[in-house]
């Protein structure tokens, strides 16, 4: 399908057209929803983030503007966005819950239970990471299996922009060394 015709869907579904919501639905929700798997790593809060986000682009669908991108960045960047709340949710209630047990930082190291999927199918990289310090490893995690930006690692791991950046040069830097010393 092509822009145009994606353009057409939204302004249709802004009046309430519910045959072009499905319409736009059924040719974005499965590049949507890789988008949400991709950045949520559970099927479950895929499903559940895309369903929100379709909400909100049936009831915001008068508000996208052509000027500002194309339909499917708009729709996108909606999608992104629910996945990054859900994302900080579940860090601030792993938080909560080690804070009330004492145990200040813990969840740093318990953040990344759904790396081991990925890892399993890539044993090198997974001992590499292995000698990462724990924020580089995080920060790492984040940019670059989650797809978050610099700023949005700062925001969801509190830690100043130039630090951030720090952590993930020198634990690429780090990476780079370790696979290329292990081929």
């Amino acid at each position: 399908m092509d822009p145009q015709e994606y353009f057409s869907l939204l302004n249709a579904s802004s009046q309430g057209d519910k045959k072009a919501f499905s319409a736009l639905y059924q040719a974005t929700a499965g590049k949507l929803f890789a988008l949400c798997l991709k950045i949520l790593g559970n099927k479950a809060y895929a499903e559940e983030a895309l369903q929100d986000a379709f909400i909100k682009i049936w009831h915001n669908a008068g508000e996208y503007q052509a000027a500002k991108g194309a339909v499917m960045t708009w729709m996108t960047s909606i999608v992104r966005y629910r996945c990054l709340d859900m994302l900080r949710q579940k860090n601030v209630r792993k938080e909560l819950a080690l804070d009330e047990e004492g145990g200040s930082n813990k969840h740093l190291a318990n953040h990344f239970d759904e790396e081991e999927l990925f890892y399993a199918h890539n044993s090198k990289l997974a001992d590499c990471m292995q000698t990462l310090e724990q924020q580089q490893k995080q920060a790492i995690h984040l940019a670059y299996f989650k797809g978050l930006s610099h700023h949005e690692v700062v925001q969801y791991i509190h830690s100043p922009l130039g630090t951030v950046k720090s952590w993930i040069r020198r634990g690429l830097l780090q990476l780079q060394r370790c696979l290329s010393y292990e081929l």
